[in-house]
């Protein structure tokens, strides 16, 4: 059993999060789900974003990190696209880390320290058809992560949809999702 700290998109913790950290837990994991938005939940990403703006980024990235400190040092972070701030700071800077999956997003290395840490094991997963993901920095990110790491993965999905891990969502890709999931419990079974 591998415990996860997951962390929500822009739009909150929709019925999808929930959904997937579910499934997680069905196959044997424990799965922390912090709701950083205070029971927010968005019908659009432009309108999850504007409450991440009127909040501000910094505050949310906070709530993230404070949602670690009541867990054990061997956690894997996950992060979904806003969630992948936090996720990847702690993987990065928290002592201990046993994994980060990055779905999404992908920040420069160099935000967090110098290298990624040798030993903590990441997958960064993005759709090859998201605008953001693959034209705002974050798939340059994720390669450069992977090309530096002892143990890294970048999967690209045929998918258009930012958010297509959620099912709750329109952006949803169900086949793109499942695969995300397979290669998710894989990962969490080897680390």
């Amino acid at each position: 059993m591998t415990h996860v700290l997951l962390l929500h998109h822009a739009q909150g913790l929709t019925p999808g999060v929930v959904a997937f950290a579910d499934r997680l837990r069905a196959a044997g994991h424990e799965v922390t789900t912090p709701d950083v938005y205070d029971g927010h939940v968005f019908d659009t990403l432009e309108a999850g974003l504007g409450y991440a703006k009127q909040a501000g980024f910094g505050t949310l990235a906070e709530r993230g990190l404070a949602a670690a400190d009541a867990l054990p040092a061997d956690v894997v972070y996950a992060g979904l696209s806003l969630g992948v701030m936090a996720a990847q700071q702690l993987a990065q800077t928290r002592p201990g880390a046993r994994g980060a999956l990055l779905v999404s997003s992908c920040l420069p290395v160099s935000e967090f320290g110098e290298s990624w840490p040798v030993g903590v094991p990441v997958q960064v997963h993005g759709a090859d058809h998201d605008e953001i993901f693959m034209s705002e920095g974050d798939v340059d990110a994720a390669r450069e992560l992977t090309a530096g790491a002892d143990d890294a993965e970048l999967f690209l999905y045929p998918a258009g949809g930012h958010l297509f891990l959620d099912e709750s969502l329109p952006d949803h890709d169900a086949d793109a999702a499942a695969l995300l999931e397979k290669r998710v419990l894989a990962f969490l079974e080897r680390v």
